[in-house]
């Protein structure tokens, strides 16, 4: 919509600059491969391969130099940062001077990221999952000056993990107080993908700010929706909270704990923040039929998120995350991208001034209607994010219109008008509208009638296979789990059990069938894609699906067999849901088969179903060159390039026509412009590669690698030596191809983690030429362990052990497979050792060693033992350090543990937290209570006093609620030995109030059976033994009907992100915890002897349990 403007707008403006921001550096990434296959990150999986981890931040900042791409008009100045995950910097208003998202003018990470750090401030842009991978990586990125003076930045990027690609612009446009952004996500891969996409703007709060949701918005849930509440006035209980007083949850001011919630539904195009300090806030503007997504997150307002505070910023303070979902209205919410498909959309952010709580908005205005009924009146407040003069305002009642007025709106001037209402009128009565001078509407809004909204019900956990009574819910739960990728419950299980009951089902055959495809397994996958098969064709030969045809074209091309993949792909294509993928694939291999007329007609056929299938295009551009068309051949790149400017195929495509057109130096300056792209990154290289391979233009494939490895000589990343000794096999030059393959395998392999279909057939091959490459059969070994082939990556590395014993990684990989899926602990201690004797440097391998020590019960004293003598490693690592600090109290040297922990900044992962305060605290009452024992009262109470409150240096603050029923206990015994009766009652009460409905102990923030059991020594101690004793046999009885337990992860758990390559045993683990509860009952009770068993059990089962030692005590 064009404004009515006197002058037109000068054009917006895009450049790149440097800036120097204070950082806080990273540590260099392990160089160990992480398989996390049960982390829980964010509501769904955790795992990081084929991503290095991060977990090291320095504690002092340093100026460093960073690109930006910054764009500005007359309104807005936007400040991008390709060089973290394409991330907006800095969003400022100049007509306010107001950064309308969160400016924060330091780098500091923390451990929040999938794979480490991440920083705070900006937006974001997190896909395709939360948090985005690479948030902290580098992304491509290109400049623009468009036709319309509007002027655009994009980044892109292809995920590792998955093979999609996002290419995003953020649009300026002359005029307009608004920030644009059109993202397109493409699945490069053949076959189907999830993704969610959550656009994280971050904004600065104090008491003043006010989340504003649609006035619609009544209700919001939890992660996964596993719980709900009542919104803006929050009534029950939420993230623990009582709010049943009635509490509004859209103020900062009044979420003390870490909080996340999102809108159940609503009807409105937009959400956003406000402060009412300043009268000024963020809208984000979107298709809500698109873009359901509305969240606010808080780390909480006191002492827990204000140490967040600290660990993300220096001098910026608080902040909350006001994001925006497209495809998604949850975390997690994942949506289907079929093959080569192509999602777009457009999103808007913009800052507004002046008009309080918006009721609705547009990318054009927002406008409030504040009603107050005991005044009988109401104010019309209306923003317009451009020149608008003589736009009409006007409010409108059942009978008359109270407003009819012309105004000039602007961003820099807003509108306000308070009228009188009739008595008859009610709110729902009212309508406001918002229209330009020639009459078009910009914004309008009517409140609803009010009516009784009810609160929806909660998500509930999925039942186990065997539970479910039709194949269908089976087929559902597993595709649920597929798509929404669940950290701990296996999709195999739901499938596997379908094909029990019908091994016939098409649909559990077809999903099955490509999950196995995916892990490489496609003989096994074709089985079950002919089962399908037979079941669609029993009476018709032309089934109304075809993707089981389809697919069982991709297992046949996978293995070779193209003459038989070409007839499945064939008869896919009767069906047109797969006539893109399916015409596309039959191309490929016409191309392979060098019948290029054929291959360009079949790739047009599938561009007719979907023209904006990349790769399709790609190919195209190819063939038409191949065919001797090379002016066309540019042309048509061209074209797709204005559609993605970082598509790389049609990029280099681009630069070989124009060669083969005799122009060299415009080809020279395409391929400079796309090796700038492409930064010289290896998986970039390795793509387009692969994109060429599979299209059998082979040469081509090696012309794109040998830019960034001229030569077998070349010292270069291994995947791309092997990758070209792969492709020269292809091509019969074997002696290029064996001296490739043999620089690969002296290549440095850190950070080697190969993930793709394209990888396995690259390193099966190198194997086949030389059985003996011990780095080919160690990185198949990683590729495999991935994709959960268990077995098969333990024969690849003992393969590669066999042929080479002094690599201390693949015997570190042996370690866990051996510990995690054969049960064989002491094979695992002995490949560990071996790992840290060969890399004694390695600090993550010393860190594992010890854990699996602890698991093997090794004493304290031992593995302190060898912990003291590798200090210096100790000191990289906080996870280490904190084993250190824990063995120095399990040892009663809890002087030496305080000294420890006051000596370190610590670092801790989001959802971790708890394990330096809490041995801060323990070392402290123990300290209380040996003063107790010694009379030495006021000793003892200054002890307890400090384990109140944490130092600033653990990185954590303490969590509102947080049960310290025994500190308050020991309190008032110490004030008791004071004789100073008021103060020891008060402490006693104190420490006998909270949560006593004992539970399992998974998060940092469960009540520990401890804190139960001390509310019941407080209430002996206050003289009421029927409190007392309530509590006690509630521990009893609650261990007493769990201990037997079959117990898994919470299905709905949403950070369990320590990063435990050990995994643990759940129901040995609640049986030490039952017991441990049971025992605690039972000291309360005075049954000492009875107690005394059930710990000493406890202790051989965790020699480290810390509670079980201390309360053993008190046995004697």
């Amino acid at each position: 919509m064009t404004p009515s403007q006197p002058n037109a707008p000068a054009p917006a403006r895009v450049w790149e600059e440097e800036a120097s921001i204070p950082t806080y550096a990273i540590g260099a990434p392990d160089r160990n491969p992480m398989f996390l296959e049960k982390r829980v990150y964010q509501g769904s999986s955790g795992r990081v391969y084929p991503h290095p981890v991060v977990d090291k931040i320095a504690d002092e900042k340093k100026p460093q130099i960073y690109k930006m791409a910054i764009l500005e008009n007359e309104y807005v100045r936007i400040e991008i940062m390709p060089e973290l995950g394409g991330r907006i910097y800095r969003a400022l208003d100049k007509t306010n001077d107001y950064d309308f998202v969160y400016y924060n003018r330091v780098i500091k990470p923390a451990l929040v990221g999938l794979a480490g750090p991440w920083i705070s401030g900006g937006i974001e842009f997190n896909w395709p999952q939360h948090h985005r991978p690479n948030t902290y990586g580098p992304v491509e990125y290109r400049l623009s000056e468009n036709e319309d003076g509007s002027a655009t930045v994009w980044v892109s990027e292809i995920d590792r993990m998955y093979g999609t690609k996002v290419t995003a612009g953020f649009t300026l446009h002359p005029g307009k107080a608004y920030l644009e952004i059109s993202a397109q996500l493409y699945n490069r891969t053949p076959e189907p993908q999830t993704f969610l996409w959550w656009a994280n703007p971050a904004v600065a709060v104090n008491d003043h700010t006010q989340s504003v949701f649609p006035p619609d918005v009544t209700a919001v849930f939890d992660h996964g929706k596993r719980d709900v509440s009542r919104f803006p006035i929050a009534t029950g209980t939420y993230y623990k909270m009582d709010y049943s007083e009635g509490v509004d949850i859209s103020r900062y001011r009044n979420i003390p704990v870490p909080t996340s919630y999102m809108a159940y539904k609503s009807d409105y195009n937009f959400v956003g923040g406000y402060d009412h300090g300043v009268q000024a806030g963020l809208l984000h503007v979107a298709n809500h039929h698109i873009s359901p997504g509305k969240k606010q997150w808080t780390w909480g307002n006191e002492a827990f998120g204000q140490a967040w505070d600290r660990n993300l910023t220096d001098e910026d303070g608080p902040y909350i995350e006001l994001m925006t979902g497209v495809y998604t209205d949850n975390q997690p919410d994942f949506t289907w991208l079929q093959p080569y498909e192509e999602k777009s959309f457009k999103q808007y952010f913009m800052p507004y001034k002046d008009i309080g709580v918006v009721k609705n908005a547009s990318i054009h205005a927002a406008v409030n209607l504040e009603v107050d009924e005991d005044a009988r009146q109401a104010t019309v407040l209306v923003y317009a994010t451009s020149v608008y003069e003589g736009a009409a305002v006007e409010l409108k009642g059942r009978n008359r219109v109270y407003l009819s007025e012309r105004a000039a709106l602007s961003p820099r001037a807003s509108f306000k008008s308070v009228i009188p209402l009739d008595a008859g009128d009610r709110p729902h009565d009212l309508t406001v509208s918002v229209r330009d001078a020639e009459g078009r509407l910009l914004i309008a809004y009517r409140p609803a009638e009010p009516s009784l909204e009810e609160v929806p019900d909660a998500a509930t956990p999925l039942p186990e296979p065997q539970e479910l009574r039709t194949n269908e819910q089976l087929y559902l739960s597993g595709l649920h789990l597929e798509q929404y990728r669940h950290a701990t419950f296996e999709p195999e299980a739901y499938y596997l059990e379908g094909l029990k009951r019908d091994p016939g089902d098409i649909r559990i055959n077809t999903a099955y069938g490509t999950l196995l495809l995916r892990r490489g397994l496609f003989a096994e996958a074709e089985s079950c894609f002919r089962a399908a098969i037979k079941s669609m064709t029993w009476r018709n030969p032309n089934p109304y699906d075809s993707e089981a045809l389809y697919q069982l074209g991709v297992a046949l091309k996978l293995q070779g067999r193209l003459t038989e993949a070409f007839a499945a792909f064939y008869k896919s294509v009767w069906s047109a849901a797969w006539q893109d993928p399916g015409y596309f694939s039959l191309a490929q291999i016409a191309a392979e088969r060098g019948a290029y007329a054929e291959a360009l007609e079949l790739a047009e056929r599938s561009l007719i179903r979907n023209a904006r299938n990349y790769k399709a295009r790609h190919l195209k551009a190819a063939l038409l060159r191949k065919l001797g068309l090379p002016a066309e051949a540019v042309a048509y790149a061209e074209e797709t390039l204005r559609l993605d400017v970082a598509d790389f195929g049609s990029a280099n495509e681009r630069a070989l026509a124009l060669a083969a057109l005799g122009d060299q130096a415009g080809a020279n300056a395409a391929l400079g412009e796309l090796r700038r792209l492409m930064r010289d990154d290896p998986h970039n290289y390795l793509n387009l590669a692969s994109d060429y391979a599979g299209c059998g233009l082979f040469k081509e494939a090696v012309g794109v690698l040998e830019r960034v490895v001229p030569d077998a000589a070349a010292n270069a990343y291994p995947m791309l030596h092997y990758t070209l000794g792969y492709l020269h096999d292809l091509a019969g030059r074997s002696d290029l191809a064996a001296a490739h393959r043999e620089a690969g395998r002296q290549a440095a392999s850190d950070y080697c983690f190969p993930n793709s279909l394209f990888d396995l057939h690259v390193l099966e091959s190198a194997i086949a030429a030389n059985g003996n490459d011990d780095r080919a059969h160690y990185l198949l070994g990683n590729w495999m362990y991935d994709k959960k082939r268990h077995a098969d990556a333990v024969a690849h590395w003992e393969a590669s052990r066999a042929r080479n014993d002094a690599f201390p990684t693949v015997h570190r990989n042996l370690a866990l497979a051996y510990y995690n899926k054969l049960g064989l602990a002491e094979q695992a201690r002995d490949s560990l050792e071996r790992a840290f004797a060969l890399g004694a440097d390695d600090a993550r391998v010393f860190y594992e060693l010890d854990q699996l020590y602890k698991k093997l019960g090794r004493s304290a004293e031992e593995r302190f033992a060898k912990l003291e003598r590798n200090k210096a490693l100790v000191d990289k690592r906080d996870d280490l350090y904190l084993e250190f600090v824990t063995l120095l109290n399990a040892q009663g040297r809890h002087e030496e543990a305080l000294q420890a922990l006051a000596a370190r900044q610590f670092h801790p992962w989001e959802g971790g937290e708890g394990k330096a305060t809490g041995q801060h605290v323990l070392a402290l009452v123990e300290l209380a209570k040996r003063k107790l024992a010694a009379r030495e009262y006021e000793e003892a109470i200054a002890r307890l006093e400090e384990a109140l409150v944490y130092p600033d240096n653990l990185g954590e603050g303490k969590l509102t609620g947080a049960q310290e029923n025994h500190i308050y206990y020991y309190l008032g015994c110490a004030y008791e030995g004071l004789n100073q009766r008021v103060q020891a009652e008060a402490n006693l009460r104190v420490a006998s109030r909270g949560l006593e409905e004992p539970t399992s102990a998974m998060y940092y923030n469960d009540q520990p059976p401890d804190m139960i059991f001390y509310q019941g020594m407080a209430w002996l101690r206050l003289g009421n033994a029927r409190e007392a004793k309530r509590r006690f046999n509630k521990l009893i009885d609650y261990a007493e009907k769990h201990i037997g337990d079959d117990v898994k992860i919470d299905y709905f758990a949403v950070s369990l992100p320590d990063f435990l390559v050990f995994e643990d045993d759940m129901n040995k683990r609640n049986r030490i915890h039952c017991l441990y509860m049971m025992s605690l009952g039972l000291i309360g009770l005075g049954r000492q002897a009875e107690a005394a068993r059930h710990l000493d059990e406890v202790a051989k089962l965790d020699v480290h349990h810390l509670g079980a030692s201390i309360h053993r005590r008190m046995c004697e």
